[in-house]
């Protein structure tokens, strides 16, 4: 048990364990070892159990469907379920559990919590998330999905792009503007809104890995009731960019666990592969060693702050900045520990699109070689390693704005 849990978590963990090892095979090898189809469908498996049992949305008030417990308990979920090689969710619950629900918990009405979120703790509901627009990028105030409001409807029209697993999802929160005169951050709203209509189409986009599973949205007189306004009108950006926090920061304190047993995995590839002999090797190793446990520590401070019912706030961008730049570079290790192998990647692909493969995954060079592909992406999405810095420059150093310089103009 995790020396940084007191006496009760530490025994809910226990108790925990013991419920796993029950609906386990006893000769269970860890979910890397499934391919990605039969590793789908063991997650959601897994997940019915979990529900079943009570252990999703546990920090969630009990009102709502939730377990009524403090965070604390959530963060030992997860550090079990990746302990016991297990999925720590399901694709949509990152968008579900730990954006969406968080932000309607802090923003939404009382009806809205009750309607949405034993839905998102059931399954029943599954969610996806439209920010980013092919002329915006990282740039969310420049977001220009519009949305009119008619009759108690919203009529919304517009693109949305590297929208994750839109294909699974039966809703999409979702940042339009509802008023094109004012400021580019004040005329904002963030809507949910079904995604089971005409007005709304979605295409995949396929990546360098082989995968698809992010996605076009494209939204064509798409309507959804005036009801799924999520805080006030025109106050989106406040919504929004919270709901960037709890993407951050409740990431930090679940991810450095399935980053250490993905560390592991890398100790025993070059070991495998005789590469443990060299200076370099071991010196790189042991840098991974440290930025995992520094990860860690971070993690624990974010779950610190939320306990003391105080917002993550600036430091969820520095989260995200540390472990997709420190992902980068892992990665990047593991193709030099296997050499020619990367160059024809022979195996099984990952179950896990972003961040580490799941758990016990088996020493595959395809399996390394697209988390390498993968990694590169994780400095763009979710805010890129460039918008990270500029947040922490100013918002935690207090350096001035960098200001606009106009493009030469032409001779």
């Amino acid at each position: 048990m995790h020396p940084h849990f007191d006496a009760d978590v530490q025994q809910f963990q226990l108790e925990l364990a013991d419920f796993l090892r029950g609906v386990l095979a006893e000769d269970w090898q860890g979910a890397g070892r499934l391919d990605p189809e039969a590793y789908e469908a063991f997650a959601e498996d897994l997940r019915s159990h979990l529900v079943g049992a009570g252990y999703i949305g546990l920090s969630w008030p009990t009102e709502y469907g939730g377990g009524g417990r403090s965070p604390e308990y959530q963060v030992a979920v997860a550090e079990q379920l990746t302990r016991m090689k297990l999925p720590p969710a399901v694709p949509n619950d990152v968008f579900g559990l730990q954006m969406f629900g968080s932000t309607l918990l802090a923003f939404g009405t009382e009806e809205q919590k009750k309607r949405f979120l034993p839905r998102i703790i059931s399954g029943e509901d599954r969610w996806c998330q439209g920010y980013s627009e092919p002329q915006s990028g990282s740039d969310l105030a420049s977001a220009a999905t519009n949305a009119v409001l008619e009759d108690g409807q919203w009529r919304i029209n517009g693109q949305k792009i590297w929208t994750s697993v839109a294909h699974k999802a039966d809703w999409i929160f979702v940042l339009v503007r509802t008023d094109s005169s004012a400021a580019k951050h004040k005329g904002l709203t963030l809507l949910a809104c079904p995604m089971a209509q005409p007005g709304i189409e979605v295409r995949p986009i396929r990546q360098i890995s082989g995968e698809a599973d992010f996605n076009e949205v494209f939204f064509t007189d798409a309507l959804t009731p005036q009801e799924n306004t999520i805080g006030e009108v025109n106050s989106g950006w406040t919504v929004a960019t919270a709901l960037l926090e709890f993407e951050r920061g409740g990431a930090a304190a679940t991810l450095a666990a399935r980053f250490d047993e993905e560390l592991d995995r890398l100790v025993e590839l070059a070991q495998q592969r005789g590469k443990t002999h060299s200076d370099s090797i071991r010196q790189r190793l042991a840098w991974c060693r440290a930025r995992v446990l520094a990860m860690r520590l971070m993690g624990y401070k974010s779950l610190t702050q939320l306990l003391d019912g105080r917002p993550i706030g600036p430091e969820a961008a520095m989260n995200k900045l540390y472990w997709s730049e420190y992902h980068r570079v892992a990665t990047e290790l593991a193709m030099e520990i296997l050499g020619e192998e990367a160059l024809v990647p022979q195996g099984r692909r990952p179950a896990i699109p972003d961040g580490p493969d799941a758990p016990g995954a088996p020493q595959d060079s395809a399996g390394w070689v697209t988390t390498f592909l993968n990694a590169r992406s994780s400095t763009i999405f979710a805010g890129t390693s460039e918008v990270q810095r500029n947040l922490l420059a100013e918002r935690i150093l207090g350096m001035p704005r960098e200001p606009k310089v106009a493009p030469p103009r032409p001779r």
